[in-house]
């Protein structure tokens, strides 16, 4: 029993501090200038996209290339830019984060 605990504990910390990861990334690569995870700004919130995409297959790697390349039209008339300081495996980390919020 308290091994499964420990265990409980150990998995939580892990995704908690995963989480924090990809909202710091987030911030670091000036993806909250125009989003927030329960809000509009500029873009969509991240929670928006998340039930948006709920699934639908190839949305992670739709919205990668969104992320990286920029995109129009699926939000409004506002485009979203290119983002060419993020990488590929950034864009793909932060795509999967931004699918998990719900």
């Amino acid at each position: 029993m308290k091994r499964s605990l420990l265990l409980c504990v150990a998995l939580s910390a892990f995704a908690s501090t995963s989480a924090f990861a990809q909202a710091d990334l987030a911030k670091a690569k000036n993806c909250m200038a125009c989003h927030a995870v329960a809000n509009k700004l500029v873009g969509p919130s991240y929670k928006d996209v998340a039930a948006k995409y709920e699934g639908q297959k190839g949305a992670e790697d739709k919205l990668v290339q969104k992320v990286m390349k920029g995109g129009a039209g699926t939000w409004g008339p506002v485009p979203m830019p290119a983002n060419p300081q993020v990488s590929e495996a950034e864009a793909r980390s932060l795509v999967k984060w931004v699918l998990t919020q719900k």
